[in-house]
This record gives C-alpha cells, sequence and structure tokens, in this order.
C-alpha cells in the first residue's frame, strides 16, 4: 500500500512538474507557485531555440522577436495537454493580430501521433519536433524538463516573462501576455 501510495505520489508530481529547478535556485519569482512573473529588470539573456517544426521546416524562436510569444511545451500522451489544448488554439487565433505568436514544444513524442493531435485540436502555430526534450533544456532555470504541459511566455526580446506548470488557466494566461504586451518596447535582439 505504502509503495503505491507513493508511485502515485511520484507520477502526480511528474505530471505536474513538481517544485521547478529555478525555484530552488531562486531564479523564479513566486516560491512554489505553478505560475510566475519575472520582472523586467530580472530576466535574462533571450532564449534561443532552433530545430525543425513537426513538417521539417526550420524553425527558430529569434524569428518571433518583436512579438509576444507563448510557448507551449506538451506531447500527444499527455491528457492535460488535450484539455488546454482547444484553448490554446482559440487564443492563437484571437491574439495574432495584436503582436502575440505562439509555438509548440512536442516533447517525447512520434510525428505521426503529434501532427494527428494538431489537426484535432485545430492547432495552426508550429511546434518544434522534440522528441528527445532538448529544446526545453532552453528553458532551464524556468521549467523543469519532465513539467508537461507547461506554458511560458517571452516579452519582445525573447527573455522569459512568465510560465505557468502545469495546464494554463486561460484567464491566467490572458493576464500574463496582457502585461507584456504592455511592457514598453525596449528594442529588440536578433
Amino acid at each position: 500500500m505504502v509503495v503505491l501510495a507513493v508511485a502515485v505520489t511520484g507520477a502526480l508530481m511528474w505530471l505536474r512538474g513538481g517544485v521547478s529547478d529555478a525555484e530552488d535556485a531562486g531564479q523564479v519569482v513566486a516560491g512554489t507557485s505553478p505560475v510566475a512573473e519575472i520582472p523586467p529588470g530580472q530576466r535574462t539573456e533571450p532564449v534561443d531555440v532552433s530545430g525543425t517544426d513537426l513538417y521539417g521546416n526550420p524553425l527558430s524562436l529569434a524569428d518571433f522577436r518583436g512579438d509576444v510569444v507563448v510557448v507551449n511545451v506538451w506531447g500527444s500522451w499527455c491528457v492535460p495537454c488535450r484539455e488546454e489544448a482547444p484553448m490554446l488554439s482559440a487564443l492563437s487565433e484571437e491574439l495574432a493580430g495584436r503582436g502575440v505568436s505562439f509555438v509548440g514544444i512536442d516533447v517525447r513524442d512520434n510525428v505521426t501521433a503529434a501532427k494527428a493531435f494538431e489537426n484535432r485540436y485545430g492547432i495552426t502555430y508550429p511546434s518544434f519536433d522534440d522528441p528527445q526534450a532538448r529544446a526545453v533544456l532552453a528553458f532551464q532555470g524556468t521549467v523543469p524538463v519532465q513539467a508537461v504541459p507547461s506554458t511560458i511566455v517571452l516579452d519582445r526580446q525573447g527573455r522569459v516573462a512568465a510560465r505557468i506548470i502545469g495546464v494554463a488557466e486561460e484567464s491566467t494566461l490572458r493576464a500574463l501576455v496582457d502585461t507584456a504586451l504592455a511592457e514598453p518596447v525596449t528594442g529588440t535582439t536578433s
């Protein structure tokens, strides 16, 4: 019975992402909350992730500089990812004209299942094909690699402005994006 309880607790922590390495290192504001904002003066360098999308096309976060970027870490096998996918799809369409771009990072998945997931939920934004979760390592100190789903908001310079570990609530994500959009544009980095 104890072994089962430990296994269930471990599985739940894995799904939730547990406490992030960033929180342990004091790099993210807000204790153990799954939602954290990073004030502009405390943000690190822009995050650079390059690779290919699910269709083999080149994809780079640098191409989105100047926009607020919502990065969602997901997998077709992830039940919570299925829960948030319709909201992310709709929100990406709605916010596209406001200088907000969405990019996914599909982890520990196969391309056929990932494409079926995107088709099923109407995902039109690109996703990195990241079966080894290497692209997620670029966010080390912000989200743990095992935290699927996770959603990261990048400011216009490509720096991490906020993160959500676990299922993103629409109202929370909107608020984080609105905060990033309201920040003065201080130039972009290529």
